[in-house]
């Protein structure tokens, strides 16, 4: 619990540093890394309230209280009838607000009209009323949410290492005559011997490939057949796996097709170059831009569809998000994958995906499965 105290602090320092006046988190990722706790009160207001001069709040449904014993906070309970909101924002006016990226828009317009009766009406007019900025938590707290701590960074290690071994037995499911659906079940029994979930699985042989989000249907596989395969899960700790491979159907990855191998090349080279931009004072969009360049220059950057990653920890996809565009500058321990793709329509796509960490002077890959078609 000193750990989310300590995260709490932080919280509460950033906003001082930032001049936020109210930080309102609801339950979900964000949660569960400034509490430790994963409730959940469904439609029901529960809400982590981080003021820069005060103790943090949890305000919560009096019959979910009881699951909160613990936590770094004080607990404020509500019962149907009651106002959550405003108590949760205990009669200040804030002008600059930070809102959770898991608060739903029911919360969030709520939040908004308790905040605009706050404003008195007999001495502020509706046009020298006080503006409100709201900003998402993802935005403000990125530093914070994005940098690993030690444990954390222990724990995203075994994680790479559960769905490594995973990987490792993709070689044998892939043959000929099974569907990709087989390969599917195979897998989700694979990952749950390494994970407490399954958080995704993706077997997208020859042009079922092309699509970076598919998932796996009923095409046979044949020889020489190129087969992405994105696969993840979750561990106890809550913290996850994301690791993208593509495979070559029997025994004789020259069997695929000829410009598919000379694509995939381009693919190792790209995502080398994206490994070795990611280290501290780097921007994210310098390392999407180190692999971009790769494919755009050996003359496949049409086919190159989506941002090269994404930060990854309790939750599959934060900051931060590896795109041109982004100018956040990277710092020690931060965890991210780096994943370009090269993807034909109609004909086949390829994906190849490492998480890494930054280090004091460059990156650590924590998945170690061979990167070479298999």
């Amino acid at each position: 619990m000193t750990d989310y105290a300590s995260r709490l602090d932080r919280a509460r320092a950033i906003a001082a540093a930032k001049g936020i006046d109210v930080l309102l988190v609801g339950t979900g990722a964000e949660f569960a890394y400034l509490t430790g706790s994963w409730v959940s009160s469904h439609e029901r207001l529960t809400c982590l309230v981080i003021r820069p001069e005060a103790k943090p709040i949890i305000v919560a449904p009096s019959t979910d209280i009881e699951s909160l014993q613990g936590v770094a906070a004080q607990l404020v309970g509500w019962s149907d009838g009651q106002d959550p909101y405003a108590l949760a924002l205990d009669g200040t006016h804030p002008t600059t607000v930070v809102v959770g990226s898991s608060l739903t828009a029911d919360h969030v317009l709520r939040f908004q009209s308790t905040i605009r009766r706050q404003v008195e009406p007999s001495s502020l007019t509706s046009t020298d009323a006080p503006h409100v900025e709201y900003v998402l938590a993802t935005e403000a707290l990125a530093g914070l949410f994005s940098r690993k701590d030690p444990d954390e960074v222990a724990e995203l290690r075994a994680a790479a290492v559960a769905i490594d071994a995973v990987h490792a037995e993709v070689p044998r499911l892939l043959q000929p005559g099974r569907t990709e659906a087989d390969v599917a079940a195979d897998l989700r029994e694979l990952i749950l011997r390494e994970h407490k979930e399954v958080d995704f699985i993706i077997v997208g042989s020859g042009p079922n490939g092309a699509n970076p989000h598919y998932d796996y249907g009923e095409r046979e596989l044949s020889a020489g057949d190129p087969v992405v395969v994105d696969i993840g899960g979750t561990l106890p700790s809550g913290y996850h796996s994301d690791c993208t491979r593509t495979y070559v159907v029997g025994a004789d990855p020259s069997a695929a097709p000829a410009d598919f191998q000379e694509a995939y090349a381009v693919l190792e080279e790209a995502q080398a170059a994206g490994r070795a931009a990611a280290r501290p004072g780097a921007t994210a969009q310098e390392i999407d831009r180190a692999t971009r360049s790769v494919i755009e220059s050996a003359g496949w950057g049409e086919y190159f569809t989506h941002r090269t990653g994404h930060g990854i920890g309790l939750s599959t996809h934060e900051e931060p998000f590896i795109m041109e565009g982004n100018e956040l500058e990277l710092a020690e321990s931060m965890a991210f994958s780096i994943e370009p793709g090269i993807y034909v329509p109609g004909k086949w796509g390829m994906r190849l995906e490492d998480i890494v960490v930054t280090t004091e002077s460059g990156y650590e890959s924590l998945n170690q499965a061979p990167r070479g078609l298999r």
